[in-house]
């Protein structure tokens, strides 16, 4: 998709700087929010086709994140990350409509795979919607 725009959020640095360094070698546009509410912040501003994040963060976490896309922008893929991998947070990240799950710590490819076929999912989501206006 041209002028995808992703929007990685974690309260480790490293993680946003590394996955950004991943994606825009990709020729993804990519923002960081180093806490759930920078990304709050960073939605309401501009339109991301995908937000990557971390599943526990002080204050506001990742499920909240995406609890919030899924009622404000419910067109949106999101993508969870953590290093706190368990059956039941993937469950019940899936169950409120994550689009996959990527524990810590991860490899580039992991990312570009992961991100890549959420963007699949995201341009046939757009096609589907397209399709039914026509109608």
């Amino acid at each position: 998709m041209p002028n995808t725009r992703i929007l990685v959020v974690d309260d480790e640095s490293i993680v946003c700087e590394s996955c950004k360094r991943i994606l825009e070698e990709e020729g993804y546009e990519v923002e960081v929010a180093l806490s759930g509410q920078e990304a709050f912040e960073k939605i309401r501003t501009g339109l991301f086709d995908v937000v990557i994040t971390d599943l526990k963060m002080p204050t506001v976490d990742g499920m909240d994140v995406l609890r919030f896309l899924r009622k404000e922008y419910p067109d949106v893929v999101v993508i969870m990350i953590t290093g706190y991998s368990t059956v039941e947070t993937a469950v019940e990240a899936m169950k409120l409509g994550a689009f996959d799950y990527i524990p810590k710590p991860f490899t580039p490819d992991e990312v570009s795979v992961v991100v890549k076929k959420a963007l699949e999912k995201r341009v046939l989501q757009l096609e589907n919607l397209y399709l039914r206006q026509e109608l």
